[in-house]
């Protein structure tokens, strides 16, 4: 007999439909490895939150294997693919309700999966050549110790 399909995906259509029925916006919790395709510039320490509600996607296909659509971030339409196993959690952003999953262990056996099926591919590295093309650790730090932007009331 066959083994069992992961109910996962399956929880997580389950999750999404109760919160759009609901008036709820659904949002993703990812863990950004392997196959997933977000924009890099806002996953922060490894994760990305995504809003999948109707109103912030288009062309959302989900099915057993994956979650993708056409978002906007920053004003500019992105192209999103989320495997299932790199799903951390759905929930309500208003309310907080909804599942968390395990995504080490899934990620680990996908990635098991795909490296038994595709040949071992050769590594390309790059390196920088000319010292004053290399970012200084002045400049990179610069950017990462930003404050969050607040407002003063001023009477």
């Amino acid at each position: 007999m066959s083994e069992a399909a992961s109910t996962k995906p399956y929880l997580i259509r389950a999750l999404y439909e109760w919160c759009t029925d609901n008036g709820y916006t659904p949002h993703i919790a990812v863990k950004v490895q392997g196959q997933v395709r977000v924009p890099m510039e806002f996953v922060r320490n490894g994760d990305i939150v995504l809003n999948i509600a109707f109103s912030a996607t288009s062309g959302m296909h989900m099915d057993n294997e994956a979650i993708s659509f056409k978002a906007r971030f920053g004003g500019v339409s992105r192209d999103i693919y989320v495997p299932i196993a790199a799903v951390s959690a759905i929930y309500a952003s208003e309310n907080g309700q909804g599942m968390a999953f395990d995504v080490i262990e899934q990620l680990a056996q996908s990635a098991e999966v795909q490296a038994e099926a595709e040949p071992e591919k050769p590594q390309v590295t790059l390196a920088v050549t000319n010292k004053e093309d290399a970012p200084s650790l002045d400049d990179t730090n610069s950017k990462e110790i930003r404050k969050k932007p607040s407002l003063t009331i001023i009477k």
